[in-house]
């Protein structure tokens, strides 16, 4: 399985959506980066992805986006490849 990380806050319900998404598929690991206690994290997350707002997901190498994305690529049949589940 790919590795997964996110950059989150504590109080995001996309951030704890996405968890509850890829908890489903078996993702056992996140690597959580949580930009509201790292304030250096949020710029460099800024600065990789071009965007601001969280969750902010990587699979593997891919920048999968946000919350809305990760739904989507799941729904198009994409998360399990991407994850290495299929």
């Amino acid at each position: 399985m790919q590795s997964v990380k996110m950059y989150t806050t504590a109080v995001c319900p996309y951030c704890i959506r996405a968890k509850q998404i890829l908890k489903a598929k078996g993702v056992d690991a996140i690597e959580e980066i949580r930009v509201d206690m790292q304030p250096a994290e949020r710029m460099k997350m800024m600065e990789i992805t071009g965007r601001r707002t969280v969750p902010q997901i990587f699979i593997g190498d891919t920048h999968v986006g946000g919350c809305d994305e990760l739904m989507a690529l799941d729904r198009r049949g994409g998360l399990d490849p991407l994850l290495g589940r299929g």
